[in-house]
């Protein structure tokens, strides 16, 4: 072998064994990352607690170990209620949260996951993917040193217990109820008091006549909350929520110290959990109506002439946000926009049932 080849053999060598340990060396270089995640939910409450503590397992597993969220209870870090300021400041990496919750910060939040007469979850997840919602809900979030992902939801919620029948919109006059977001604004305008309680706060609050009614959310999840000791009148279809959003609120910082790799595996796993958040809670809710039945509950469904004036004042109440918040107006009609166009769709498509 000439010297010339065996310096070029040396050459082919070193290279093969630079890219050798280069390519060993990357998956290892990929740091190591932790985070604290306050839930506003339990982990025992289905869908809405479960899947949170969902993320926990799907990340560690998907990541080898390397990218990991502790999930905490409510009130284990902070109360639930001061997570928004809590990853704005950083003070908290992440929350697992619903967007209806800070209505008070920003109204259109609440359009991705309590629009009342708003699309279900095939028409939700169009529009949030690929009409705009997206772009409109991470700028929302933006705006506040936040990154979001749709990571859960709740499949359509029931309407509300009440302790009598309700036969007209006459009867929600003086009415104390626990409600969440823009149907709140609703039942405000028909003459009811709405208020928002914390899940564990509602059975006493209903048991002490501090409220004369409530919803909260599926069959499956009202159940453990055991409303049918106390109210018997079980209102359908959720008109304030045909489908709900729940998302991982991450403080901008710690997002943008993400990999990519890190960021598309968080990314699966919300994709992973919005998937099983609708068949799960498709799948448990025929259960649920069957034990509620069996402890003397009446399941109700509104009138026509009900719904038609919830939604007549849903629109009054759409309107003056409108005028009043530009933000809410450009969401609002984005959603509102995609429903008319979906609904050539939706009137043709599907069995009429």
């Amino acid at each position: 072998m000439t010297s010339s080849n065996s310096r070029a053999l040396t050459a082919v060598g070193a290279i093969v064994l630079f890219a050798a340990a280069f390519a060993t060396a990357a998956p290892a270089a990929e740091k190591s990352v932790r985070w604290k995640m306050q839930s506003w939910f339990p982990s025992k409450a289905p869908h809405a607690g479960s899947t949170g503590k969902d993320i926990q397992t799907k990340i560690k597993r998907v990541s080898g170990g390397k990218f990991r969220i502790r999930f905490f209870e409510p009130g284990a870090l902070i109360p639930p209620a001061e997570c928004f300021d809590a990853v704005k400041n950083g003070s908290v990496d992440a929350c697992w949260s619903t967007p209806a919750y800070w209505y008070g910060k920003e109204p259109a939040f609440a359009l991705f996951s309590a629009a009342p007469f708003g699309p279900d979850w095939p028409g939700l997840l169009a529009w949030f993917n690929y009409h705009g919602g997206k772009e409109i809900y991470e700028k929302l979030y933006r705006k506040h040193n936040m990154h979001a992902i749709h990571c859960g939801g709740m499949i359509p919620e029931a309407s509300g217990w009440f302790k009598k029948e309700i036969t007209s919109v006459d009867d929600f006059k003086g009415m104390k109820i626990r409600f969440l977001g823009l149907g709140a604004l609703v039942l405000d305008r028909l003459g009811a008091s709405t208020q928002l309680l914390a899940g564990g706060d509602i059975f006493p609050a209903l048991e002490l006549g501090t409220i004369d009614a409530t919803e909260f959310a599926a069959p499956s999840v009202d159940w453990n909350l055991g409303f049918y000791q106390i109210v018997k009148n079980y209102y359908f279809p959720g008109w304030h929520q045909p489908a709900t959003i729940y998302d991982i609120m991450i403080n901008l910082d710690r997002w943008n110290a993400l990999s990519d790799t890190q960021k598309a595996q968080l990314e699966m796993v919300c994709g992973d959990n919005v998937r099983q958040a609708i068949a799960q809670g498709e799948a448990m809710q025929p259960a649920a109506l069957t034990r509620h039945k069996g402890k003397g509950v009446k399941i109700r469904r509104w009138s026509p002439k009900i719904l038609a004036s919830l939604e007549s004042t849903w629109r009054d109440v759409a309107r003056d946000l409108s005028e009043k918040d530009e933000t809410f107006k450009h969401a609002y009609t984005s959603l509102t926009a995609w429903q008319k166009r979906y609904s050539t769709w939706l009137n043709i498509g599907y069995l009429d049932r």
